[in-house]
């Protein structure tokens, strides 16, 4: 079955960093455009860095110039690299296609105190 499996979150103070990883199963990952999504609390699902299978990339505007989105197709994985974070970074932090065509995973949770 194919499936994504997120990694890398945790705790860290305001202004620190963490990097995030999505492994994905199956062949076609290389070809699929990919996202980072995020949901906090209370709130819906949002894009918060796109990559196409080219290497294009894409930002949310709350996340310019602290994130990068990358990948690594020989291993079927994507990273999000979060530097300077904030306490409205808090999220959990989910990985997919666009368009979905994985079934969603745990994701992984990321606190950041001030």
């Amino acid at each position: 079955q194919v499936q994504l499996v997120e990694s890398g979150g945790g705790l860290v103070q305001a202004g620190g960093s963490l990097r995030l990883s999505c492994a994905a199963s199956g062949s076609a990952f290389t070809f699929k455009t990919m996202g980072w999504f995020r949901q906090a609390p209370g709130k819906q699902r949002e894009l918060v860095a796109r990559i196409s299978s080219g290497g294009s990339t894409n930002y949310a505007d709350s996340v310019k110039g602290r994130f990068t989105i990358s990948r690594d197709n020989a291993k079927n994985t994507m990273y999000l690299q979060m530097n300077s974070l904030k306490p409205e970074d808090t999220a959990v932090y989910y990985c997919n296609s666009l368009p979905y065509s994985y079934v969603w995973g745990q994701g992984t949770q990321v606190t950041v105190s001030s």
